[in-house]
């Protein structure tokens, strides 16, 4: 296989697995769906080894299963995972947010100010992309996250919370639209209140009960819209 083909077969592999994550995380591929390799393929006029390497990324990054018999299906509400990762995060991310409010200086409070800034003031819904959360409000709520533990100082546990954070991002966008009446505002404005206020232990629970309620989503009814 020459350069010139491999490259191309590189850039069609990662225009597939851009379109299958964008609509898995819309929505247009619904939990426990079956992603047929050969359909998929079909639909994209592409081959059969360019949608098996999107496919092997999708599962990589949790949004997508590898079935028993080769196939490939978008993961289920009632999968376990999705609560053994919000156990996770409320074991290892309060602790990193205490280590923060210890070690952070001035500067880590301004960016702490500024990502929460950004956040309250993009809107989390834009209608051509739909009813599931936009892709900057997505950025914009994964930077005031990391922006609250950031002040640890150790880059080994924000890269376990980067791991963590990409494990959850379906997690999160189906536990928001199966519960709209959440008011995630106003949980984002006292994290920011208490980590500022150095309230190593009023931060601690109200970033335990953020994870909690996201999780919870999932194993219960959706609420009426």
């Amino acid at each position: 296989m020459t350069q010139t083909v491999r490259a191309g077969k590189r850039m069609l592999s990662e225009e597939v697995h851009a379109q299958l994550r964008d609509a898995i995380m819309r929505g247009r591929h619904a939990p426990g769906d079956a992603l047929k390799p050969h359909d998929l393929a079909k639909e994209r006029g592409v081959s059969l080894a360019v949608v098996r390497e999107a496919l092997v990324r999708l599962v990589g990054e949790g949004l997508a299963d590898r079935l028993p018999n080769r196939g490939f299906a978008v993961p289920a509400f009632s999968d376990g995972r999705w609560q053994e990762i919000a156990e996770a995060r409320r074991t290892i991310e309060p602790v990193l947010l205490r280590m923060s409010i210890e070690r952070g200086d001035v500067d880590w409070e301004s960016r702490v100010r500024a990502a929460h800034h950004r956040l309250a003031r993009t809107p989390p819904y834009v209608p051509e992309e739909g009813e599931y959360y936009s892709e900057a409000w997505s950025e914009a709520h994964r930077v005031f996250h990391r922006t609250l533990l950031e002040g640890c100082g150790n880059p080994v546990l924000l890269e376990t919370f980067d791991r963590l954070w990409t494990a959850s991002e379906l997690a999160r966008r189906w536990s928001a639209h199966r519960d709209p009446g959440r008011d995630g505002v106003a949980e984002h404005r006292r994290l920011e209140e208490t980590a500022l206020a150095r309230d190593a232990d009023a931060a601690a629970e109200v970033l335990v009960q953020h994870f909690t309620q996201t999780a919870a989503a999932l194993t219960t009814d959706p609420q009426p819209a």
